[in-house]
């Protein structure tokens, strides 16, 4: 779950993290107030959308007026914003952040993720600062700094200091720069993040460091420990059918492709598309109806994947082991009748009651082609979507 910057900048203040002074404005009046309220001659008005990018997008603007903040907000809100993250389709933008200029001298860049090789959360750096962080490790690797926390020890002044040395930090920065780390790496554990980003931190001319930017992104598997943030979710911000899907513990994400995929396992439902994109086809989603699926669960798998208008054919793909065949099947077929679709569906089903399941399937009357194995299944999913297309 994602937060907006100014949610992330609230939390950032409880951990005494300095940001710049702002207001949330959800109307171009409401806007012009929280300039008024926030006093000074220059603002900056950010688009609140769960995406980077926003800059070079039209989403922060410099202003200084109350005129400039009053067209700067009426441009943004009720727009959607498109930038490199957020696909052809933008995200809706139904607040704006209002909040004091700085004066900045320099821009780093900060963040705290996991390390999923060393089993350690990963603090890191770059002088890099305000620019793509991909594109600055792929160009310049050696300009992203790391250092891995020892769980037992946590944070250490002595890795706080490496990493302010190393982005050319000095005098009171060094001081500034280990409080920031340190309350940053207290609000990545206490608050269950599985990412906190500081793009950028900036250097002010007066020599101090701000948060300019906030980014925090919340384990959705501890959001019951954490109720006030969950409280703060945007679901408008969401993916529509991702957001159907969790409401029905399915795992589902949305791709690009026209061959919807209906798996149980994260691991076969990988295997499935990687098959899928082998023999010339393109997946539709990632869908994992997990290994205690129900015949209701498979029936709004089915009806959510039905949902998605690209969709010209589909595979499922099921290893009955904990999840009986027979199940499947009755919430395959229970879908197919109750949507009465058109596109052809693929099944291929292996384990316990698979038998059975066969010939449920076989003798539904409904148009499905059955799979010998998942190579056979991938492919003749990938014909009947070729067919679909030409039809």
């Amino acid at each position: 779950m994602n937060l907006h910057e100014y949610q992330a900048k609230d939390v950032f203040r409880s951990f005494g993290i300095p940001v710049p002074p702002g207001q949330v404005a959800a109307s171009p009046d409401e806007a012009v107030a929280a300039a008024r309220t926030l006093g000074g001659s220059v603002w900056v008005v950010k688009a609140q959308v769960h995406a980077g990018g926003r800059g070079k997008a039209g989403g922060v603007k410099v202003v200084r007026d109350a005129d400039a903040v009053h067209a700067a907000a009426s441009a943004m809100l009720g727009q959607r914003l498109v930038t490199k993250q957020t696909g052809a389709e933008g995200l809706p933008v139904e607040r704006v952040y209002v909040e004091t200029a700085s004066e900045i001298a320099r821009e780093v860049y900060v963040s705290l993720t996991l390390n999923r090789e060393r089993g350690r959360i990963a603090l890191i750096a770059s002088a890099a600062g305000g620019m793509d962080i991909e594109e600055v490790a792929a160009r310049t690797p050696e300009q992203i700094l790391t250092v891995n926390v020892h769980p037992a020890a946590g944070l250490e002044p002595y890795q706080c200091r490496q990493l302010a040395f190393g982005l050319q930090l000095k005098g009171e920065q060094l001081g500034e720069f280990q409080s920031i780390a340190q309350a940053l790496y207290r609000l990545y554990v206490e608050k269950d993040a599985s990412l906190v980003e500081v793009n950028p931190l900036i250097v002010t001319k007066a020599g101090h460091l701000v948060a300019l930017d906030a980014k925090i992104n919340l384990d959705a598997n501890a959001l019951f420990r954490q109720p006030a943030l969950a409280a703060l979710r945007d679901p408008h911000q969401e993916d529509p059918m991702e957001r159907r899907a969790s409401e029905h513990d399915l795992n589902y994400v949305s791709l690009e492709g026209d061959i919807a995929c209906m798996v149980n396992g994260a691991g076969l439902a990988m295997a499935t598309m990687d098959l899928i994109k082998l023999h010339g086809g393109q997946p539709a989603n990632f869908l994992d109806v997990g290994g205690g699926a129900t015949a209701e669960r498979v029936t709004a798998a089915f009806q959510l994947i039905l949902s998605n208008s690209r969709v010209r054919a589909i595979l499922v793909n099921i290893f009955g082991g904990i999840v009986r065949c027979d199940l499947i099947a009755e919430g395959v077929i229970k879908a197919v009748k109750n949507v009465g679709t058109e596109v052809p569906v693929v099944v291929r089903l292996e384990g316990t009651n698979a038998d059975k399941a066969r010939e449920m399937l076989a003798g539904s009357g409904l148009k499905i082609t059955a799979a010998a194995d998942l190579t056979d299944a991938a492919r003749k999913a990938v014909a009947l979507a070729a067919q679909r297309r030409k039809s």
